[in-house]
């Protein structure tokens, strides 16, 4: 029997790649917030791999967005086996000295906020799953300091955090973990990051290139389909950052 599969912020780069990499014979619930028509795409690929999709739309920088998401999935199927928080973003580049409060606000609310309140929100219904896991989107902004994203990695780093704190305290019966990705060539950068600046990153990682969606996609996978692993956070990033 297929699994349950909510991904938040689908429509597009690592979440539209995991609704691919996860489509066959499963039901990829396929979350968007502004992006309809790719999101409407990402459904049509889904089903094309074998998969059944379905589509809903909020934003889940307030809690009444996350709500409704996690409404749909109640209403529809009654229960969840895999919950991806992949929704995020780094929104604007700021200075240290030059933090804004409502840009903090937003960033903290869309990376952090989100991830954490879906996993509150959906823990009855993965109680009801198969082998119920939540697989969360850090950054490796959170391992090596981020000029001018470093509200953005702090963001992440609360979801690493609670990544930990979750495992902890939903075990058994659910586990939690994360995937921290490297510089990803995806549309997160196309208005944050310019030519150069990937360039740069390229050079530096000892692989020699940026990382693309189902570098990502495949560690999810990897994630809700070993059993045995929780409260990890793992680093696909080339090289870039090594522990």
């Amino acid at each position: 029997m297929g699994k349950i599969i909510l991904i938040t912020g689908a429509s597009t780069g690592i979440g539209a790649e995991t609704a691919l990499e996860l489509a066959n014979g499963n039901t990829i619930v396929i979350h968007y917030n502004a992006s309809e028509k790719p999101a409407q795409e990402t459904a049509k690929k889904v089903e094309g791999k074998g998969g059944k999709a379905a589509l809903v739309q909020a934003d889940l920088r307030t809690e009444a967005g996350c709500r409704k998401v996690v409404d749909f999935v109640f209403k529809t199927y009654g229960k969840l086996d895999v919950l991806v928080n992949n929704a995020g973003g780094l929104i604007q580049r700021m200075k240290v000295g030059e933090i804004q409060w409502d840009k903090m606000a937003e960033i903290f609310a869309l990376n952090s906020y989100s991830a954490i309140m879906m996993t509150s929100l959906c823990v009855p219904l993965l109680e009801k799953g198969e082998n119920p896991c939540v697989v969360n989107l850090s950054s490796i902004a959170i391992r090596h300091g981020a000029p001018t994203a470093t509200v953005y990695a702090a963001s992440k780093g609360a979801v690493d955090v609670f990544t930990r704190g979750a495992a902890k305290e939903l075990a058994p019966t659910i586990r939690v973990n994360a995937v921290a990705p490297g510089v990803i060539e995806t549309p997160f950068h196309e208005k944050v990051s310019n030519p150069q600046m990937l360039q740069s990153w390229r050079e530096n990682t000892p692989l020699k290139k940026n990382g693309q969606a189902c570098h990502i996609a495949s560690a999810i996978k990897f994630l809700i389909d070993n059993d045995f692993i929780t409260g990890e956070t793992i680093d696909v990033n080339g090289g870039l950052y090594m522990r």
